[in-house]
C-alpha cells in the first residue's frame, strides 16, 4: 500500500479493521495504521456540537440529533461505523471533542500530562485505539529515538529530593505518579504525526506485551479549532 507511513518500520499499515484488530504487533512495530481518505465534512459536525468545559463526550445519540448536509452525513455515518465496529470488537471508544486537556505543570522539569510524550500501561491485555477526524492530531516517535525521563540523571536527581526512601520506595513513587511512563526526545528525533481520518492501534505496557509501548502524545491544538477525536 502506498502511503506516508509504508516505509517506517514502527509503523504497521492495513487496509481493513479486521486487520487493523488481528495483526500482531512485532520486532520495532507497535503501530498499526487502519490508513483511509475519508470523505465528509467532519467540520459541519464540529461546528453543531457544543462544548462543555474543556472536553465533551458525545454520543451516537448527540451524533443523529444534528442536522447535516450531505457531506456532513457522510461523516457523521463514518464515525457511527467506526464506533460500533471498536464496540463490536469488545473495545470501549469514546468520541470526544476538546478544546484542551489539563495541563500539569507542577514541576518545571518534568510534566505527567498527555501533551509529553508518554506511553499508555495497564494491568491487562489491551490496546490504545484513536483516531482524529478534525482538528490536530497526534504524534508518535520510535523507542530508539526517546528516553525515559526518570533514567536522566539530572531529572532523576530531582525526583529522588521528592522522595527519600528506599530504592524500592523510590521505584513505586515514580510508577504511583506515573513518571516513569514520560519521555525525552533524543535531539535528532522525528517523531510522526498520525494525521486525520486514519484508525489507529497502539501498544501498551501491559504483562503480556511482547513488543515495546508506543510512545506518543497529544498534539498542542490550533488555535480557535476544536479537535474531534475518537479514543478507547
Amino acid at each position: 500500500m502506498n502511503n506516508i507511513f509504508s516505509n517506517n518500520s514502527q509503523i504497521g499499515v492495513v487496509s481493513t479493521f479486521a486487520d487493523l484488530v488481528h495483526t500482531n504487533f512485532k520486532e520495532k512495530m507497535n503501530a498499526l495504521c487502519w490508513y483511509r481518505n475519508l470523505e465528509g465534512d467532519f467540520n459541519e459536525i464540529v461546528t453543531q456540537l457544543r462544548l462543555e468545559e474543556n472536553i465533551t463526550e458525545v454520543s451516537a445519540k448527540d451524533l443523529l440529533a444534528l442536522q447535516l448536509s450531505e457531506k456532513g452525513n457522510i461523516a457523521r455515518e463514518i464515525i457511527l461505523n467506526d464506533l460500533q465496529l471498536l464496540t463490536d470488537f469488545g473495545a470501549s471508544p469514546s468520541l470526544n471533542l476538546l478544546k484542551c486537556y489539563e495541563r500539569d505543570d507542577e514541576f518545571d522539569f518534568i510534566s505527567t500530562d498527555v501533551y509529553s510524550f508518554h506511553v499508555d500501561r495497564s494491568p491487562i491485555a489491551t490496546d490504545t485505539y484513536l483516531c482524529t477526524y478534525h482538528g490536530a492530531a497526534s504524534d508518535i516517535v520510535s523507542n530508539a529515538q526517546a528516553e525515559q525521563k526518570i533514567l536522566i540523571p539530572e531529572i532523576r536527581a530531582k525526583l529522588k529530593e521528592l522522595n527519600d526512601g528506599t530504592e524500592e520506595e523510590f521505584e513505586d513513587f515514580l510508577k504511583e505518579n506515573y513518571f516513569d511512563l514520560h519521555y525525552q526526545l533524543h535531539q535528532d528525533a522525528e517523531p510522526v504525526n498520525l494525521g486525520l481520518g486514519h484508525l489507529w492501534r497502539l501498544a501498551v505496557d501491559h504483562p503480556k506485551q511482547e513488543v515495546l509501548p508506543c510512545i506518543h502524545r497529544a498534539p498542542i491544538e490550533n488555535e480557535g479549532e476544536y479537535r474531534l477525536l475518537l479514543i478507547c
